[in-house]
């Protein structure tokens, strides 16, 4: 959080989002924990968004935090019939439901005069969206930690950024958190990231530690040994005169 200057100053105020997974359930201890300890001077204010999916536990995320004591807002938004209604047959709905998520969660960090939108993407996340864009959007570019949205009125944080799924994974068991499940829509995320993410998983089985090679490269990019003329002024190259040493 500090190598990303994600603490604004005082009286900021954060939308933690909280689906009910592992990863936003530790992202949400952790941003307690350092409230606590007087490390983050900013409230906190958790939101879920219930997409309207059917099965979902609507009692299980408001009771865990009134029994926190985290103040929060529970918002009710029925996304999953207009994603059920446009998406074709066969497909996932990952991508819409994703859009207009966010499209809610700005509306109401601005409704509740908060500054930045907090969300839980770890590690892994950061390195298969990399792969998904290297793969098959012919471009390098991946979820940053820190982001402004389009609009340029809020902040996006991922304070997990170093984190590894794995971690957040016994995290989230070990205090025995109430996991809701991710594919109560009957569907997950794409074909393609599954794909990436098997690939991942293979290469760190051959080579342990290669996921955190990887991630570390993304923090080390040097733009002129790419090829991207808009990083790097190629034409503008210039070689230096040689010194003569003439007698």
């Amino acid at each position: 959080m500090e190598q990303y200057g994600m603490v604004e100053g005082d009286n900021a105020r954060w939308l933690v989002c909280l689906s009910g997974g592992k990863d936003s359930y530790t992202l949400l201890a952790i941003l307690v924990e350092l409230k606590w300890r007087g490390l983050l001077p900013v409230d906190l204010l958790a939101c879920n968004l219930d997409q309207g999916q059917p099965g979902f536990p609507a009692t299980v995320l408001p009771e865990f935090l009134e029994k926190m004591g985290v103040p929060h807002r529970i918002e009710y938004q029925d996304t999953y019939s207009i994603v059920t209604d446009k998406v074709p047959a066969g497909r996932t709905y990952c991508a819409l439901c994703s859009r207009l998520r966010r499209g809610h969660l700005y509306r109401i960090a601005r409704e509740e005069g908060c500054s930045a939108v907090v969300l839980g993407h770890h590690r892994d996340d950061i390195l298969e969206t990399f792969f998904m864009n290297l793969f098959h959007g012919g471009r390098l570019a991946t979820m940053p930690p820190k982001l402004v949205n389009e609009e340029g009125d809020l902040f996006l944080y991922r304070p997990l950024a170093h984190v590894a799924e794995a971690d957040c994974e016994k995290f989230a068991n070990a205090l025995n958190y109430p996991i809701i499940p991710c594919d109560l829509c009957g569907t997950q995320d794409g074909l393609q990231r599954q794909q990436v993410k098997q690939i991942l998983d293979q290469w760190e089985k051959n080579s342990p530690g290669r996921r955190q090679v990887m991630f570390r490269a993304l923090t080390n990019a040097r733009p002129s040994h790419l090829l991207d003329p808009k990083l790097w002024d190629f034409q503008g190259l210039e070689l230096k005169e040689r010194n003569s040493n003439k007698n």
